[in-house]
């Protein structure tokens, strides 16, 4: 019998966390809770779980600040739930990281089943908002192979991400969970990979890239 999936739930109405818990019943392990982007930063750091249902508008800056503040730097997926169905929302939060975006009206075993889908990988969406994804998409000019990205590790884009957005090498290392000593060696090996000068020229190619 495999493993159930941990899950922190983020919305801002107590009431609302309470009725998914009931509907989510034994299928997934609830192991956090929050009601705003900066509990739901402290509590995702703290229990690092598989997939994070996350409401995309929640008081400290919406569900995409905490994607932004969090994506790439805990392996937790996340997996937007929320009472819109709007297709800016849908595409901020994809853009964001989200690997996927399902509207309140499912049901709780299809919330189960999308929370498994999430944590193995798969991207989830609801029927009428995977045509938005796949519209923005395929309107965005994104070369299909980027060979100098590929030879580069998923830790060195964590730490490259946190350097294009001006983290100091003691604030990434806090942020990772390793040593400053780390950072540096993962700075150095990126910038001999890239044959680049320094971390205001890596700045602007991970920005040129979108890794920010």
């Amino acid at each position: 019998m495999s493993e159930l999936k941990r899950v922190v739930l983020v919305d801002d109405h107590q009431m609302f966390r309470t009725g998914v818990k009931a509907e989510l019943g034994g299928g997934v392990e609830i192991v956090g809770e929050a009601g705003d982007v900066d509990e739901a930063v402290s509590v995702i750091r703290a229990t690092t779980p598989d997939v994070v249902l996350l409401d995309v508008h929640l008081p400290g800056g919406g569900g995409i600040e905490v994607l932004r503040r969090l994506n790439g730097v805990v392996p937790s997926r996340f997996l937007a739930l929320s009472v819109s169905d709007a297709a800016e929302d849908v595409i901020g939060v994809v853009r964001g990281g989200a690997r996927g975006y399902v509207t309140k009206t499912i049901s709780g075993p299809e919330l189960t089943d999308a929370i498994g889908r999430v944590a193995d990988g798969d991207a989830v969406f609801s029927p009428r908002l995977a045509g938005f994804v796949l519209d923005a998409f395929a309107a965005t000019d994104v070369p299909a192979v980027d060979p100098e990205l590929d030879q580069i590790t998923q830790r060195e884009r964590d730490v490259l991400r946190l350097i294009a957005r001006g983290y100091a090498y003691k604030e990434i290392a806090k942020e990772l969970f390793i040593s400053v000593k780390t950072v540096e060696t993962h700075v150095s090996s990126v910038l001999r990979k890239l044959q680049l000068s320094n971390r205001h020229e890596l700045s602007r190619w991970a920005a040129a890239r979108r890794l920010v």
